[in-house]
């Protein structure tokens, strides 16, 4: 081990200097993942590991993100796919080079491993294929770019999740019929990386991959297998056993005579036994709910994030559910983490305890909770968290489902995470930005079902989908944003087999559809008015009055949310949307009504949006005085717009307040449209009908347009000002 003893030593030694988070690091390098990280790694030049789990495997504190040495195994072929060490001198840098979205705000990026790598295993399966022993990858093959994706097929090989005790990791898979853990890890005394597994039994003979030969390789604990050099690797041959097998491969780069007494040497531990631990974050941190807006028949309170905490987690939401009762929720943030809050339901000024109990997942940016167990919606699987040992924090990081497949691109987020009656889940799965779909998985709903075996696509042809909502009749509302193919932004009607418009999702152009076969959004959504749309949810509350069993849009874009008014059409659905009185510092997207009747929202800011705090937690309460419209109607004598409020017959009635615009789009694979044939359409007189609350507006050359504002400036009954604005689209005029 000569060759790799000194650059330890030097890393040992100048560890404090190179590595300790200071203020001045941006906020994902000063952030304790925990010991490990699922991610997408590229390791070296045309191999990239699109689902991987990085461990940390020396004992540095703070985390994979301040470690020393550390492995990568890949979930799609359950392969241990490279080892590697921090590099020597100035120039050192820690784990990965921080590139990506998630990290440094990058597109088109992804990340990379950093430092020295000791050894990295070619691209395919880790074990052969049960009883036929071969090594022919069998994935998909993407006929744009003729490379792989995906998990190998469940009856070869699946990956089952992760344990963690502590700052050890156990890998938790399947060959055929046979359970395998595997714990990665490094032996300081030696320098060198090992992997302990454990089989119950055996009952087909497995091959494995084990490292390239010019690796230096050793196996201790086991007396019966065959360890081998064949086709320019290391090869593992394990015949059947009815005994418990628990053995470990020491791997290094350094002298054969020197690795082989470490390995006799090595004890071998029993990591069966590692699944719950001492709780690894421990304290509780303590903030307070908070005032926020009070505006026009709302008010919005603050669920103050704990942005000051002992591992400097970046707290940008991506997702929440309550819990039964609704006194405590799960909130998931865009790095990785789960946090328990306790206390959401209290009035402004109460505590809230926030518990920090799980890390290091893939960008999740859903959450939902079944029979009280917390799963998370990330962009390589849906994960179901579990607490083994009852203290409070999870050692197993069980895999839900993971068949979908998943590229480098940056772009490709999985988002929102909802359930049918019937158990199923459902989420949507963003395309690649500008460029054509490489699998069939991008922009699309994706159903899983509620055992987590199988899944499906649901609808096609979305490009940034931020999340779904799910109705009792099998259809969704699902948002989209503004780009190729994609004139503005939509919120869609999805019904199952539905195609949404961005040819660019389907990965063949033989298989693309005619423009025609397009299911027309309910309302195109002209970008000044939302930049970004997130996710749609229905009010589900009759605190809420009128407003009951509508739809409310939160807006990453502009931190508002914002009221849909629907209108059937024979076959089609139309409408507009209009703005809660109310302002967010932040992007919101997800919301969910909770069980008094209060609609909390959280969200975070990435990029491209007007709200730039980097994320948020809050709570909307109805105060009882609504001002604003609650439908809208296009019909060939006008637009009937009902309100919240009896109005003022003199102001309501007068044609000078009220200014109607409209303006068409055009779809092509260009990114976006500006506004095509913008024109005002004259108000030629106003009608106020027996309610009270809703006006007739006679609009002259009144015709189905892509686009639509409508300013009002009325006051309702009690002579207070009633300024609105909605935007609107309408497909068909009724009669």
């Amino acid at each position: 081990m000569k060759h790799i003893l000194p650059l330890f030593t030097a890393l040992l030694l100048s560890s404090c200097a190179l590595f300790a988070a200071t203020k001045s690091e941006p906020p994902y390098r000063q952030m304790d993942y925990g010991p490990s990280l699922n991610w997408t790694y590229q390791v070296e030049k045309d191999h990239i590991v699109y689902k991987g789990t990085a461990v940390q495997v020396d004992n540095e504190a703070g985390g994979i993100g301040k470690g020393r040495a550390w492995m990568l195994f890949d979930h799609d072929t359950l392969s241990m796919a490279a080892a590697w060490v921090s590099a020597e001198g100035k120039d050192a840098r820690p784990f990965i080079d921080w590139k990506g979205v998630a990290f440094d705000g990058g597109h088109n990026s992804h990340a990379s491993i950093s430092g020295k790598p000791i050894f990295i295993n070619r691209p395919g399966p880790g074990y052969a294929k049960p009883i036929a022993g071969t090594f022919d990858d069998p994935r998909y093959v993407s006929p744009v770019d003729k490379k792989r994706y995906g998990p190998i097929p469940r009856e070869w090989g699946h990956f089952k999740g992760l344990y963690r005790t502590g700052n050890r990791v156990v890998i938790s898979y399947s060959i055929g019929e046979t359970a395998v853990l595997e714990m990665p890890g490094f032996e300081s005394s030696s320098t060198t990386f090992t992997r302990t597994f454990f089989i119950e039994k055996l009952k087909q003979p497995l091959a494995l991959r084990v490292a390239p030969e010019s690796a230096t390789v050793a196996i201790a604990g086991i007396q019966n297998a065959v360890l081998e050099k064949s086709e320019g690797e290391w090869m593992l041959r394990l015949p059947v056993s009815a005994q418990p097998l628990r053995f470990k491969i020491l791997l290094g780069n350094g002298a054969q005579a020197e690795l082989s007494a470490a390995a006799k040497a090595s004890k071998i531990e029993a990591i069966e036994q590692l699944r719950g631990g001492p709780k690894a974050w421990g304290k509780s941190v303590i903030t307070k709910i908070a005032s926020g807006e009070n505006a026009r028949g709302f008010a919005s309170d603050i669920l103050t994030l704990p942005n000051s905490n002992p591992w400097n987690a970046w707290m940008r939401p991506g997702g929440f559910d309550f819990f039964p009762g609704g006194k405590r929720a799960a909130v998931c943030t865009w790095n990785g983490d789960v946090w328990l809050v306790d206390g959401v339901e209290g009035s402004v000024g109460a505590e809230l305890q926030w518990r920090r109990i799980a890390s290091g997942m893939f960008q999740p940016l859903g959450v939902k909770i079944v029979n009280e167990k917390i799963y998370v919606s990330c962009r390589d699987q849906i994960v179901r968290l579990n607490d083994l040992n009852g203290d409070g924090e999870i050692d197993y990081y069980e895999n839900f489902n993971n068949d979908h497949q998943v590229t480098e691109h940056f772009h490709e987020f999985a988002m929102g995470l909802q359930t049918d009656k019937r158990g199923n889940f459902y989420y949507a799965k963003s395309a690649r930005h500008a460029l054509v779909g490489l699998i069939p998985q991008h922009g699309t709903l994706m159903r899983v079902s509620a055992d987590g075996l199988k899944s499906s696509i649901v609808a096609t042809g979305f490009r940034a989908a931020n999340g779904v909502c799910v109705n009792d009749d099998g259809t969704f509302y699902v948002t989209d944003q503004e780009g190729h193919w994609t004139p503005k932004n939509r919120i869609n009607l999805v019904k199952e087999g539905g195609f949404y418009g961005n040819m660019n999702t389907l990965v063949a152009k033989d298989q693309r559809p005619d423009d025609s076969a397009m299911s027309q959004p309910m309302i195109w959504i002209t970008n000044a008015w939302d930049r970004s749309p997130g996710e749609l949810v229905r009010v589900d509350s009759p605190t809420w009055g009128s407003l009951n069993g509508k739809l409310l849009n939160a807006s990453y874009g502009t931190g508002k949310i914002y009221l849909v008014l629907q209108e059937q059409v024979g076959e089609l659905q139309q409408g507009g949307v209009v703005p809660l009185p109310l302002n967010f510092p932040t992007g919101v997207m997800r919301g969910r009504f909770h069980p008094s009747g209060n609609f909390y929202t959280c969200g975070l800011f990435a990029w491209a949006g007007s709200s730039t705090q980097p994320g948020g937690f809050y709570r909307i309460r109805n105060t009882g005085a609504m001002d604003l419209p609650v439908s809208l109607s296009a019909t060939k004598q006008g637009l009937v717009i009902g309100f919240t409020q009896s109005l003022d017959r003199e102001s309501a009635t007068s044609a000078d307040f009220y200014d109607v615009k409209a303006w068409d789009l055009k779809r092509t694979a260009n990114y976006g449209s500006k506004h095509f044939n913008e024109r005002s359409l004259e108000v030629r007189g106003v009608e106020l009908l027996p309610d009270g609350k809703s006006v007739r507006i006679k609009v002259a050359d009144l015709a189905p347009s892509w686009g639509m504002s409508i300013r009002i400036r009325i006051k309702t009954s009690e002579g207070k000002a009633l300024n609105c604005e909605i935007h609107n689209t309408i497909h068909a005029l009724k009669d």
